[in-house]
């Protein structure tokens, strides 16, 4: 079985009269690549705050790498690294000199740091660029320049938030291929991410957290399929009728009215039931204005089980998704 390399019991984090975090309870596996998800003031920022040793531990027990975050603060950020979704690299520094400062802050003997900086400008092709100030790199270089940075300790959890926010597609796709690649060589990844397809290729377990608390878990495909088979959107002219016309198809577990009409969520093949629900609303006299039928998103997931959007929401508190040492 498995070992958790992370486990968070019971933990509750309040700033003032506000709980962010109620009573939250989820582990890692070692080896997984675990996506934490959630809208904007779902909790979510605190809870890795205190993961990482960020924000104390007010309630709970949380363990990274078998380390109490509460008694043993300096062996957890020995053992993870961090990708911050805001750069911090330093723009008078040459790529080769940003993973030589940091090596040196975590007294890597010059060997063994050597050795690193050379694995890792491979691992994010870079080894062309050793000697360019990180100014005047792309947006792409710089995020794979921040990812070396983070492994240049081989951390056993490598922390990584919206590692490709504000990327064009071509540069995400060749990020997640050094994700996997990091995740391969043993490395265990908690990413938070805004983009629910990069969510659904990369994860092998996912967590949504919303008011506090961990609202759905599972695997990308286990979450789907919570929401059935097919889903069914409809438009029509009268959209309360419809509603109530679709409850009574036996196939249909679920309407929800949207304001683009008509969700149905099916636990049959969309195939077959459509036909039926189209012609009972005809039936009706009601015109259908459009319809459209798909399988169910982890888009679809985090909407049903949150009510919004992922970038919509107010802010958690004032709190920055990661804070800086």
């Amino acid at each position: 079985m498995t070992d958790n390399i992370i486990e968070v019991e019971n933990l509750e984090h309040s700033f003032g009269d506000l709980k962010a975090v109620d009573k939250v309870s989820f582990s890692v596996q070692e080896g997984e690549i675990f996506s934490f998800l959630g809208p904007n003031g779902a909790g979510k920022s605190t809870t890795i705050n205190v993961l990482t040793t960020q924000l104390p531990c007010q309630k709970g027990t949380v363990r990274v790498c078998g380390f109490d975050v509460r008694t043993a603060p300096h062996s957890v950020k020995e053992s993870i690294g961090i990708v911050f979704q805001d750069e911090v690299l330093d723009r008078d520094m040459t790529v080769k000199e940003t993973l030589e400062f940091h090596g040196r802050i975590y007294s890597m003997p010059r060997a063994q740091r050597l050795e690193r900086e050379k694995e890792l400008l491979e691992l994010v092709e870079l080894e062309e660029k050793v000697d360019v100030r990180t100014k005047h790199l792309s947006g792409g270089m710089k995020r794979r320049l921040e990812i070396a940075r983070g492994l240049m300790t081989r951390p056993r959890v490598l922390f990584l938030d919206e590692p490709t926010i504000g990327l064009d597609p071509q540069t995400r796709l060749r990020i997640w291929d050094y994700i996997k690649r990091v995740n391969e060589e043993g490395t265990t990844i908690f990413l938070t991410t805004h983009y629910m397809d990069e969510a659904d290729l990369l994860s092998d377990r996912i967590e949504i957290m919303d008011h506090g608390k961990i609202i759905a878990s599972g695997t990308s495909e286990s979450l789907k399929n919570t929401l059935g088979k097919d889903m069914i959107y409809l438009e029509t002219e009268n959209d309360e009728k419809s509603a109530e016309i679709s409850r009574r198809v036996s196939e249909v577990t679920e309407v929800k009215k949207t304001s683009k009409g008509l969700e149905l969520i099916l636990d049959a093949d969309g195939s077959r039931v459509l036909p039926t629900i189209i012609r009972s609303i005809e039936d009706e006299s009601i015109d259908i204005l459009s319809v459209k039928m798909k399988k169910p998103s982890l888009d679809d997931v985090f909407v049903h089980y949150t009510g919004r959007e992922i970038r919509t929401g107010s802010g958690e508190n004032g709190m920055p998704k990661m804070r800086r040492h």
